[in-house]
This record gives C-alpha cells, sequence and structure tokens, in this order.
C-alpha cells in the first residue's frame, strides 16, 4: 500500500538497477550470421547492410577466431553461389566440395568448439530464387523434402553441429530427422524455421545472397504460399507443435521485433529452446535511422535484442551479434 510499497526505491541508482535487472543479455544468447562466398581475401560489404560483409573462406577463418574472442560461441553459415551453379533441382546444394561444406570445415578447422549452425534452403542455389523446386509453376512440397534431407545430410557429413531448415515446407523436419537418425547422425540437431513469415522485413539478406525470387512469367514472384501469412498467430503454433513433433530440437521465429507477441506464445506453449532471428530489414533500419543521426544507435540495439530475449528467446540470431558483445563486455 502506497506510501509503504514505493517501486522507485529499486531505479534509485544504476547499481540498484543492474541488481534487480530481470533480463540480462551476455555473449551466450547470440548466434552471428555469417555470408560466404568464393575466392581469396574477399571482403564485400553488403550495400543495404552497413558494416556487414562477405568472407571469403580464410578471412571467414579470421572472424570467427576473433568471435571466439568476444565470447560469442555459435554461427550461422550461409553461402552465395555463382549464378552458372544455380539450377531448378539444387543440385551444387549436395556438393561435397561445395561452398557450404568447406565453410563448414573451415570454422570447425579454425574454431573446433564453436557451434557450426547451417541454412538448409535452396533459395542461394535455385536458379529461381525459391526455396523449393518449381514444377508448372507450383513449389513442389514433397521432392523438395528429399533435397533438404539431402543437404542438411552432406552438411552433417561436413562437421555441422546444427542443420536449420528455413525453407517452411510441410514435413520436411521428419525427412531431415529421419534421414540423419539413418546414416548414423543422431546427435546433429535441428533448428527448425517453425514459425517463418512472409515477411518484408528479408529485403536486404536477399541483396546479400541475390536470393530474391525471380520474375518470370507463371513462376511466384513472392514466398507467400509456404511462408506464414503475418496475420496469423494461433497457425504459428501449430507449425512449431508440428516440428517438434517431428524432431526439432530447437524452434525459431523469425522476424523478430513484429513478432514478440508469437515468441511469448510460443514460450508458453514449448518445453524445447526457442530462437529469434533478428533479421536484414530489422538492422537496416537502425542502421539508417542511426546514420541520420535520428537514434542512438546502441542505446537501440541494445533495447532491441533485451525486448526480444524478454519475450521468451533463449538464443537470438543478429547482425548485431558483434557489436552488442562488444558493448555488453
Amino acid at each position: 500500500m502506497y506510501p509503504l510499497r514505493r517501486n522507485r526505491r529499486l531505479r534509485t541508482n544504476e547499481s540498484m538497477r543492474n541488481l534487480v535487472r530481470e533480463t540480462i543479455i551476455s555473449p551466450n544468447d547470440f548466434i552471428a550470421p555469417l555470408f560466404v562466398v568464393e575466392g581469396k581475401g574477399v571482403k564485400e560489404e553488403i550495400a543495404s547492410m552497413p558494416n556487414y560483409y562477405r568472407l571469403s573462406l580464410d578471412l571467414l577463418q579470421k572472424e570467427v577466431k576473433e568471435l571466439r574472442k568476444l565470447g560469442i560461441k555459435s554461427v550461422l553459415l550461409f553461402v552465395k553461389v555463382d549464378d552458372k551453379l544455380k539450377d531448378n533441382s539444387g543440385k551444387e546444394a549436395l556438393n561435397p566440395d561445395g561452398l557450404m561444406q568447406r565453410a563448414i570445415k573451415t570454422v570447425k578447422d579454425a574454431v573446433p568448439e564453436m557451434i557450426v549452425m547451417t541454412d538448409v534452403a535452396m533459395d542461394p542455389f535455385s536458379s529461381f530464387g525459391h526455396d523449393g523446386i518449381i514444377s508448372e509453376g507450383k513449389i513442389i512440397n514433397d521432392d523438395t523434402n528429399a533435397v533438404l534431407a539431402e543437404m542438411a545430410l552432406s552438411h552433417a557429413k561436413a562437421g555441422a553441429d546444427v542443420v536449420a531448415p528455413s525453407d517452411m515446407m510441410d514435413g520436411r523436419i521428419f525427412e531431415i530427422r529421419t534421414l540423419l537418425e539413418d546414416e548414423g547422425f543422431c546427435d546433429t540437431a535441428i533448428m527448425a524455421y517453425s514459425a517463418k513469415y512472409a515477411s518484408a522485413f528479408y529485403g536486404p539478406f536477399r541483396d546479400a545472397l541475390d536470393s530474391a525470387p525471380v520474375d518470370v512469367k507463371d513462376i511466384p514472384k513472392d514466398k507467400k504460399t509456404y511462408q506464414m501469412d503475418f496475420g496469423n498467430r494461433e497457425e504459428a503454433i501449430r507449425e512449431t507443435l508440428m516440428d517438434i513433433d517431428e524432431g526439432a530440437d530447437i524452434v525459431m521465429v523469425k522476424p523478430g521485433l513484429c513478432y514478440l507477441d508469437i515468441v511469448r506464445e510460443i514460450k508458453n506453449a514449448v518445453h524445447v529452446p526457442v530462437a529469434v532471428y533478428q533479421v536484414s530489414g530489422e538492422y537496416a533500419m537502425l542502421k539508417a535511422a542511426a546514420e541520420k543521426g535520428w537514434l542512438n544507435h546502441d542505446a537501440v540495439m541494445l533495447e532491441q535484442v533485451t525486448a526480444i530475449k524478454r519475450a521468451g528467446a533463449s538464443m537470438i540470431a543478429s547482425y548485431f551479434a558483434k557489436d552488442v558483445v562488444k558493448l555488453i563486455n
């Protein structure tokens, strides 16, 4: 009863606020996404993602060593492949000497204890920029799943700790889990992009990998037939529970900030770790606003990742990972 209870007593100074803070951010919370390209000595800034780069394998090695020194223990790998290697079947994704497979080995050779997560999706390898095989103008679910399972297996053979299917095909977690078990990779974990929405926030990422859907007659120009409608909440719970039933070890909500209600709903509904992907558009917006002087970059960055964790995230994949950890360290 007021004035016996004065909540401001616990806000009187920074030391007191730190003592009673409910949500704490640490390096252990972060997954650092990394973009990999062919070549040597390549460090290409992504125009729509200031201060973020595509790295060749030699510089990837240096980057993961720096991340580990900062205390970051996990990376999520994406590859940008040459257009001549793209087709409608994802053949290059299964190449045991492909860029992804070599990137996995590069990270493991450089920092054996680093947790290597890998993107399992066809769009970087698709001549159409879609996450699945296309036939008669439609994305074919089950044929795509067979490729995704083989892709995940190839990543596991290369040394990946966690495979992360980001495609949103129905039943792909079961196909991947079954093949991994059959081939003896029972310790390879699956982080399912369980509630991945058809979002307008992915634009800079598609620039980074040159993986946007192509504008071709009779081919879908977006990914709305497989990624989720952003107006739906209950569907996210159904998708997530199905992925867990099929063998997912970690589930993910993507994007982050506009979907924190979904993060909390899923956190309340499941008993596995919940990942959140703070996506490229979220990164780019803050970078642009800070460049204009409209927002305090570091303060807003820290507030955003804290909000994501407060909503229920067990881990956060973020392009801010390195910057946040430098700040809190």
